[in-house]
């Protein structure tokens, strides 16, 4: 029996005019608002949904990672495929809508055991591990809007600098996305004195980076899966606590949950993926409660386990 071919770098997906896009769905929510982009943003999705089948593959499997670690009943018994599509149309308008200042603070609920808000406003800077799951636009836009803190979202994107222009012509001034590669000296030395400035770094934990082999491996809702190890060396480098950052849509509300994963992130010497591996596992543990919670919610529309299972 011939093996199936193995799954492609996330990075590898055509990415389908996403910088064309976006300036389109900000245009058009500026001109015409919410109700009149549901329909074009449903075909988006649908279009999406026909044309992607790697993408449905994807979430296929997802799901059923969930139902094997004991989450079945909290997907719909019909179409749980395409109501995770349905969802991320859903997303998209909220992203619109919070750009837009239509969703505010008061419209969200917000987790916060360890008091991360207060500690935004004064001292060093610190870490925010997000993912994939949920929408953490809300919280960009909420931080945006607030004015109390600059954020620095890091991401793989060549396209950031076209979406650094979009949020500046929505009126963003604290915060700013950072293209990387890799973690070398000159990002380093950058970050540690946006640290030092009291910024505050935004780095998802369930991507891998796009060039290097910097990953660890973790058990994620069952099974092993490759987790980027540059949250964790970040946090290490820098000596800033590390902390945790979900926002995901429960019944109609959003929940926004920030909590300390860790006052400093220790890496042994000699013993250094080891204690990566130990992060990314508490790591993965914690987004598996979180994705039982909002099972459609989590947009990774490509393989995560099976290009090293």
């Amino acid at each position: 029996m011939t093996s199936p071919p193995p799954a492609r770098h996330w990075a590898a997906e055509r990415e389908r005019g996403a910088p064309f896009l976006m300036r389109l769905t900000a245009w058009a929510a500026r001109a015409f608002g919410r109700r009149a982009m549901r329909p074009l943003v449903a075909t988006i999705v649908l279009y999406f949904y026909c044309f992607s089948p790697s993408a449905r593959r994807s979430v296929a499997e997802y799901q059923q990672r969930l139902r094997q670690s004991g989450a079945a009943q909290a997907l719909p018994a019909r179409r749980p495929v395409y109501g995770q599509f349905q969802a991320f149309a859903d997303a998209i308008l909220d992203k619109l809508d919070v750009w837009q200042g239509r969703l505010t603070a008061a419209d969200v609920v917000v987790l916060d055991p360890h008091d991360l808000h207060a500690q935004m406003r004064a001292g060093r800077g610190q870490i925010l591990v997000g993912s994939h799951l949920g929408n953490l636009e809300v919280c960009r836009a909420l931080v945006e809007r607030g004015g109390q803190l600059t954020l620095n979202v890091l991401v793989h994107t060549r396209h950031a600098e076209a979406f650094n222009r979009i949020l500046a012509q929505a009126g963003a001034s604290r915060l700013r996305l950072i293209q990387v590669s890799e973690l070398d000296a000159a990002i380093m030395l950058q970050l540690n004195e946006r640290i030092e400035r009291g910024e505050w770094l935004a780095i998802a934990g369930d991507r891998v980076p796009v060039r290097g082999s910097r990953v660890v491996h973790a058990d994620f809702l069952g099974a092993p899966a490759a987790f980027p190890q540059g949250p964790w060396l970040l946090a290490a480098l820098l000596k800033c606590p590390a902390n945790l950052l979900f926002c995901t849509k429960i019944d109609g509300r959003y929940r926004i949950t920030m909590e300390r994963l860790a006052d400093r992130v220790e890496l042994p010497r000699g013993r250094r993926e080891q204690g990566v591996r130990q992060w990314a596992q508490r790591y993965a543990d914690r987004l598996a409660r979180e994705c039982r919670d909002a099972p459609q919610q989590w947009f990774n529309f490509y393989s995560f386990w099976s290009r090293h299972a």
